[in-house]
């Protein structure tokens, strides 16, 4: 496989990996302990596995699930979302936010019934967004890791047949290859940054969510949805290749900081209610 042979792994591609990990991992679990440590007494671990939950079921389950069909499936639908690139950013946003901001209403709404404070709406969003890096993020940069630290040895047909890529696979294992093989401190800056984004907009959104059942404020939910839709427009551009990847980060902080701006005033009104308790 000769597309292999010419890859070189950069002087820092396994140090910032590993710093990579290391960090991704540490994200949840400071902001969980933080944020534990503040309110214990007003916030329940239910909220932090429902956010687990919530997220595995409406992201990984069912919205995958719809992807298969549009997207990897060979028929119509996918052959048309695929090849026309607003078709596809659409599609992605509309999903993304449908999906994950349902999830989070069902959840609020027919499972969450006691102990509705507005830490707990914090607590489900450090799941929700935790979860996210644990499971889908941070298998993936162990997983450059692994390239990143085969490769360097300088036996290529070794690193090969460690990661079990055949001329089968080749073509697909190709991009993850090179892709850790570049990785350098400033993507691991990027990428740790983009995490903490995204943890907080995971936040923002859980409150604005909450904050509509809570308080049968019907707008909420429409509103959190558009928001993430909004958010995630430059990451659905970026993958269709009509964005550079550093607008991606802009926008999304840009998104992300309104919406934390709204859960906040939202979070604060709660806080000077009457305590909702079972409601």
């Amino acid at each position: 496989m000769k597309e292999f042979e010419n890859i070189t792994v950069g002087r820092s591609a396994v140090p910032a990996l590993i710093i990579t990990v290391i960090l991704m991992a540490a994200i949840p679990v400071l902001f969980f302990v933080c944020w534990r440590r503040k309110h214990k007494d007003q916030t329940r671990l239910g909220y932090l596995a429902a956010g687990i939950v919530g997220f595995l079921v409406s992201a990984r389950v069912l919205e995958l699930g719809v992807h298969y069909f549009c997207i990897v499936a060979d028929n119509p639908v996918s052959r048309f979302i695929n090849g026309n690139t607003a078709a596809f950013v659409l599609y992605g946003v509309l999903m993304a936010g449908v999906f994950e901001e349902c999830g989070r209403y069902i959840v609020f709404k027919y499972i969450m019934k006691k102990n509705r404070t507005p830490e707990n709406a914090v607590m489900y969003g450090i799941g929700h967004g935790g979860i996210e890096i644990l499971a889908v993020l941070l298998p993936l940069m162990i997983t450059y890791l692994a390239i990143a630290v085969l490769f360097s040895r300088g036996n290529t047909e070794d690193a090969l047949r460690a990661l079990n890529i055949t001329e089968e696979t080749a073509a697909a294992a190709l991009p993850s290859v090179q892709a850790a093989a570049g990785f350098d401190y400033a993507m691991m800056a990027l990428n740790v940054v983009e995490r903490l984004i995204a943890m907080l907009m995971h936040i923002g959104l859980t409150v604005i969510v909450f904050y509509g059942v809570r308080h049968g404020k019907k707008g909420c939910l429409p509103l959190a949805i558009l928001l993430h839709m909004l958010a995630d427009t430059f990451a659905a551009l970026y993958q269709k290749g009509a964005a550079p990847l550093w607008t991606v980060e802009v926008w999304d902080a840009a998104w992300t900081a309104v919406t934390v701006f709204i859960a906040v005033k939202l979070y604060r009104r709660m806080k000077e209610m009457s305590p909702a308790g079972n409601a």
